[in-house]
């Protein structure tokens, strides 16, 4: 009997290893043929795609701005990669891959799930420019996903807002999964000890919407009280138009206000070496990934209470949800934890232990591979 033939799409290659090897390898071993569709797989991204078993595959996408012409031409090239490797089913995620390879998809007859994994920067309504290219998104939205087999969520508040813009009705097939889960053997467990020289890490893209500006000053006036006190942050540099500068950086970097380490690849070594995990985002998450790595690794979290961050705390138990945008409220518990680091054991232990329960990414492999079989079924 011939294999299921999979066309999974990604909008940047890189995400399909870090974001989703782990659910391409258990689609190969339950049988399917998988194909990872991306714009420009580097060698090493095709190299690592083919040990798991896949099948690396690539077409054209516009990932910023609004280009008609060349939006209709991915639409056009996922089109022929689905006729070409006579895919069996569609499974795109994150924005326009969620758009264009459900329009494809739908013209060929070939069924789709679609997983909305956070709608960020268009939906925070911030800007004139956000608000415009929000209501361009919705609806692009309702014309690409009104017929999938089923609509993936990684939090009940995008539901919600889908239900609330009309870009799906109460009938239409959902499902929710807890963001893109997490390895617990490559993001093992341990223990931190009490010490006097409290660290704090952000992990996060280099953009205003992540929080990064709070982190800072709530460095340079933590770092002024607490001495010994350090603020780590891990990110590459930004082109977008909200870009932290990289010279500010490097400048609290020289004056010793916070460590500035650029881009990493070994962030689990990075969050077992610090103490809390710190995410002041007011970008509109799906489920922050870097939040679960670091439960599962064994650090309490400071982050917002709000959309896709707040999934990864229980207040009080395993961290502290704050208020966006407010410097004060960031303080609050980062010096919680500076005067009372005794309690930086207790509530990493709980990290873990939610991390197991909620955010094991082999549950959530099971259950997205559960709703491909039964839309094959269909």
């Amino acid at each position: 009997m011939d294999k299921k033939r999979i066309l999974l799409i990604a909008s940047l290659s890189g995400s399909l290893i870090n974001f989703r090897g782990d659910f391409i390898k258990s689609m190969v071993d339950q049988g399917f043929q998988v194909f990872a569709a991306a714009p420009e797989h580097p060698v090493d991204i095709q190299t690592k795609l083919k040990e798991l078993g896949a099948i690396p595959v690539e077409f054209n996408l516009n990932r910023t701005g609004l280009n008609p012409i060349k939006d209709l031409q991915s639409i056009k090239e996922l089109k022929a990669l689905i006729k070409k490797h006579h895919i069996d089913l569609v499974f795109p995620y994150t924005v326009k891959p969620v758009i264009y390879g459900s329009i494809a998809a739908n013209q060929c007859n070939v069924p789709v799930i679609s997983l909305i994994t956070g709608l960020g920067y268009a939906f925070t309504g911030l800007s004139t420019k956000a608000r415009l290219l929000q209501r361009f998104n919705e609806t692009l939205y309702k014309l690409s996903i009104r017929k999938n087999k089923v609509i993936v969520f990684q939090n009940k508040d995008d539901y919600q807002l889908f239900l609330d813009r009309k870009i799906i009705s109460k009938n239409q097939k959902v499902a929710f999964v807890s963001g893109s889960g997490v390895n617990l053997n490559r993001f093992s467990f341990k223990e931190k000890q009490p010490s006097e020289h409290v660290s704090f890490l952000l992990v996060a893209r280099l953009i205003k919407e992540k929080g990064i500006a709070f982190y800072m000053d709530a460095a340079k006036i933590l770092k002024a009280k607490y001495p010994k006190t350090e603020f780590h942050l891990i990110g590459s540099p930004e082109t977008s138009p909200s870009a932290i500068s990289v010279d500010e950086l490097n400048t609290l970097h020289k004056d010793g206000i916070i460590v500035f380490h650029g881009e990493q690849s070994n962030i689990s070594e990075h969050l077992h070496n610090n103490d809390i995990f710190v995410l002041p985002s007011y970008y509109r998450e799906g489920l922050p990934r870097t939040t679960l790595e670091a439960c599962a690794c064994g650090n309490p979290i400071i982050t917002t209470d709000s959309v896709g961050c707040r999934e990864s705390v229980k207040e009080g138990v395993n961290g502290f949800l704050i208020q966006p945008q407010n410097l004060e409220a960031l303080i609050k518990p980062m010096e919680f934890f500076i005067t009372h680091p005794e309690k930086i054991k207790e509530m990493g232990r709980n990290s873990r232990t939610y991390a197991e329960e909620r955010f094991d990414v082999t549950i959530i492999n099971n259950d997205l591979l559960q709703l491909i079989k039964a839309a094959l079924k269909s």
